[in-house]
């Protein structure tokens, strides 16, 4: 898509991409239009930046990491070198929930999207997206999405989240 904008990429990342060039005006529209067509949004304010590095570090970190321990004030520190408390009162002011609670929404996603591949047992779910064990798997999933994984198995077609529309 850029190089049809004639923009060039000096670094992409999920969620972000660093520009060879510094964009009009005109540019600038052109390229949010185009990434609007594709369900996409050009974020250039500092805070939403940081939101959005965050986000798309938890979302690399739970559902392409290899291990489902994530201790999100490290996440965060290592992300956008802030602490957490900061990040979290910016993040509940501008997404509306708790970057807990975010963080919490993903790893149900990834808990569903394990429990639909049917090829692990809860405890072995529970290990690999952080849960301490299936019983607290369990309690935290149904507070999430108001049923136990149990009843999520069944569901002849489950429902998932789109990873980008989670806290939405």
């Amino acid at each position: 898509m850029l190089d049809v904008q004639g923009l060039h990429a000096i670094r992409m990342e999920l969620g972000e991409v660093e520009l060879a060039e510094a964009l009009s005006s005109h540019a600038l529209e052109r390229l949010r239009s185009a990434l609007q067509s594709q369900g996409f949004d050009l974020v250039l304010e500092h805070d939403a930046q940081v939101i959005n590095k965050v986000k798309a570090e938890i979302v690399r970190r739970i559902h392409h990491g290899a291990d489902g321990r994530v201790d999100l004030a490290v996440l965060v520190r290592e992300t956008v070198h802030r602490e957490l408390s900061s990040v979290s009162k910016l993040f509940s002011e501008v997404e509306g929930i708790t970057l807990e609670h975010y963080f919490l929404l993903q790893r149900s996603e990834r808990v569903k999207e394990l429990i639909r591949y049917g090829e692990m047992t809860f405890s072995e779910i529970a290990f690999a997206t952080g849960f301490s064990s299936a019983a607290h798997l369990s309690a935290q999933f149904k507070q999430l999405t108001g049923m136990t994984p149990t009843a999520f198995r069944k569901l002849a077609h489950p429902v998932r989240t789109p990873l980008d529309q989670v806290g939405s």
